[in-house]
Formats: structure tokens, C-alpha cells, sequence
């Protein structure tokens, strides 16, 4: 079997256990693997004050368990074991992680009281090749999203008549804009993939759209999707509302766990 695979032999390996793959075949998945995790984690939080004044948003407890933990639990559960977290906010909190994580690497983000978080991806830049990107404070309740091998660059994102939030023009599978707001959509989830060139471009790219005039302001994803989006051809990847939920606000999160009905 070639090692060159096309995405229907890709799609037939993945959907059969690992157990029963030949040498073959899992040599020929082996260019396919993700070799990494990169989340980020430097921001304020701020719509979930006062919560997130005295802890960092991700390593908030929903019924107990923090949030980044439920992300952390999947990539390691795909066999994903070089993980980076890009902290700011309150950065030392993160170092409780180790305890049940020690293979994770810290990345302190110097930026992020005064710019968004492309300055967070800026500071992985050189680790984006075959990884994840995630936003940390995502609650995953369908860890087999966190797959061991992608076939190419994609976000995960989910159909829907109308969002309010971030989302995609899809073509064909493929990502064509990205706007806030629109109808027949698709809207974004915080989790992407990226394929080892498209990685190494980005690298170049983020640091270039960092150096504009207005470069500090910019999501880090509206460098692929946006302002450099002719390098890119990234696919869309289904997902349902279910699977992946962002806290925003304190209400969400009451709504989750009533031990915070409490707060004010």
C-alpha cells in the first residue's frame, strides 16, 4: 500500500480498529498522525467574573472536573503525549496541572493584556505543524473528536440555520469565509487541526499579520480563514452543538453547576 493515501483509504483504515491493521497499513497512517496539542490559554475570561478573577478560566471546575481536563483527558487518550499550554492570566495556577499532567510544557504569553490571542498562537507558531489547536475553556463531552490521525487541515464546526457567533461559509467541504454571524452556516468550534505544511506557513503568517498596523487585534484564525486565506484550503469537520459547549457567561455556567448560583 502506498504511503500516499487517498482520503477514502485514509477514511476505510480509521474506521477499523488499530487491532486488527496490518504493519502495512499502519505505516502507511503513520504521516497522518497528530504529533501534538497546542491550547490556548492566556486569556482574561472576563465575561466569567468574577469566577475567572481569582482562577484562569480553563482550569474552572464544571461538577468537579476542570474544564481544560476534559480536553487534556482526550489527547492523551488518542495517544497525543506532547502537549503545550500558552498561559498569561493568572499563569502560575496553571503549574497544578503537572500533578495529573506531567508531560505538559508551559508557553508564558508576554502579550496578553494588550492583544488578542494571536499573540497566543504567535507564541506556538513553530509547533503547529501536524497538532491541534485548541481554545482551553471548551467543556468536550465527545472526547473521540480528539482523533490520533487527520487527514488534512480542518475545524471542527456544526450546521446550523442562523448563529450569532463565529462561522463558516462552506463550499464542497471546504472553508470559503469567515464572518460573525450569518444564516445556513456553519458555526465554529474552537478546535482545528493543521497538516505539516500548512502548519509550517502558518508559523510565517502569523508572525507577517502580527507586524500590520492592526495585527495585534486579530484572531489568530482569521490568518488562514481570512487574511491570508489564498495559502489555505481548510476542510470543515462535523460536529454536533452537543459535543463541544463554551462557557461564556455566569449564567452558562450556573446553568451547568449550581454550586455557583451562589456567586455574584
Amino acid at each position: 500500500m502506498s504511503h500516499s493515501l487517498t482520503e477514502a483509504e485514509f477514511d476505510r483504515l480509521t474506521a477499523r480498529s488499530p487491532a486488527v491493521l496490518t504493519a502495512e497499513e499502519r505505516a502507511a497512517l503513520e504521516p497522518y498522525r497528530v504529533r501534538r496539542a497546542v491550547f490556548l490559554a492566556a486569556g482574561f475570561g472576563s465575561r466569567l467574573r468574577p469566577i475567572t478573577g481569582h482562577t484562569p478560566k480553563p482550569l474552572v471546575r464544571v461538577r468537579g472536573r476542570r474544564i481544560i481536563d476534559t480536553l487534556l483527558d482526550a489527547c492523551l487518550g488518542a495517544g497525543i503525549g506532547e502537549i503545550y499550554i500558552v498561559r498569561g492570566h493568572l499563569a502560575g495556577q496553571f503549574d497544578a496541572l503537572l500533578e495529573a499532567y506531567p508531560m505538559v510544557r508551559f508557553l508564558d504569553n508576554p502579550f496578553y493584556p494588550e492583544a488578542n490571542n494571536i499573540s497566543s498562537a504567535l507564541c506556538a507558531r513553530h509547533l503547529l505543524s501536524n497538532a491541534y489547536v485548541l481554545e482551553a475553556d471548551l467543556l468536550l463531552a465527545q472526547p473521540a473528536l480528539i482523533q490520533p490521525y487527520q487527514y488534512r487541515s480542518n475545524f471542527l464546526a456544526f450546521p446550523t440555520a442562523a448563529a450569532d457567533d463565529w462561522c463558516f461559509t462552506v463550499r464542497d467541504g471546504i472553508i470559503t469565509e469567515e464572518k460573525l454571524g450569518g444564516r445556513d452556516c456553519w458555526q465554529m468550534v474552537g478546535i482545528s487541526y493543521w497538516g505539516e505544511a500548512d502548519g509550517q506557513r502558518l508559523a510565517a503568517d502569523l508572525a507577517a499579520v502580527w507586524e500590520e498596523p492592526e495585527g495585534r487585534t486579530r484572531y489568530w484564525e482569521q490568518v488562514p480563514l481570512d487574511f491570508r486565506r489564498e495559502h489555505y484550503r481548510v476542510a470543515v469537520r462535523a460536529c454536533k452543538p452537543s459535543d463541544v459547549t463554551e462557557i461564556d457567561t455566569l449564567e452558562e455556567l450556573q446553568a451547568l453547576d449550581s454550586r455557583y448560583k451562589e456567586e455574584v
